[in-house]
């Protein structure tokens, strides 16, 4: 074999070693970015679990309110629950079902101790409807146009409170990683509107008092 036709041996051997590279490099880059769009792909599905339920007392959305919700945002400061409650019949035919969607915020948390921690301050805002076919969001034809201001569907309600936190410690924990109880105060629109056009009115007629728990799963 000649001194050439070495080179041209040793040149198609780096040839393909060189294209061999490539390609290996072409696969390595495409299996990363792959791993990278199932990671987030899961990173998105995973923010779709709720992180705790909740359970609440009064409030304007029923007797006893059910439902879970999602915390996020630096300290997790923002909460959005879903609730269900139930309404016993009271002064009508038959007990009801509801729905809460409601936004909360917490601005600071103060630990207490290892276990223990309160949230001075919780506020935030939700909306509320009953279903039932005698409420209604538009007033029905029947009624002069304008006779009611409110819908009797649908109540648009604010809210202060406070939280305080028991953290479980970790050997000990079973279903959720803290148990918070907490407490509200609340109004609604049609409260308010009524407190101000009615002199007569005092805080317990406009103002709501409830309770409720939460157990942060993760």
């Amino acid at each position: 074999m000649t001194h050439i036709h070495m080179k041209l041996l040793n040149s198609n051997y780096k040839i393909c070693f060189s294209f061999i590279l490539l390609i290996l490099s072409g696969s390595l880059a495409a299996q990363t970015r792959y791993e990278k769009r199932v990671e987030n792909y899961k990173s998105q599905w995973e923010r779709l679990i709720p992180n705790y339920t909740k359970i609440q007392y009064a409030g304007g959305m029923g007797l006893i309110s059910i439902g879970t919700g999602w915390d996020y945002g630096k300290n997790n400061q923002w909460e959005t629950d879903i609730l269900f409650g139930y309404l016993p019949r009271y002064s009508t035919k038959n007990s009801k079902l509801t729905f809460t969607l409601k936004q909360n915020f917490i601005p600071w948390k103060k630990r207490l101790n290892k276990h223990f921690s309160l949230d001075p301050l919780a506020t935030g805002l939700y909306i509320n409807t009953i279903f039932d076919g005698e409420f209604w969001v538009n007033e029905p034809e029947k009624y002069p146009n304008g006779y009611y201001a409110f819908s009797t569907k649908m109540r648009f309600n604010i809210y202060l409170g406070q939280r305080i936190t028991f953290h479980i410690p970790e050997e000990k924990r079973f279903f959720a990683k803290s148990i918070t109880a907490f407490y509200e105060i609340s109004t609604n629109d049609l409260y308010m509107v009524s407190a101000f056009t009615n002199s007569y009115l005092g805080p317990k007629d406009y103002l709501r008092l409830s309770f409720g728990l939460k157990m942060q799963m993760f």
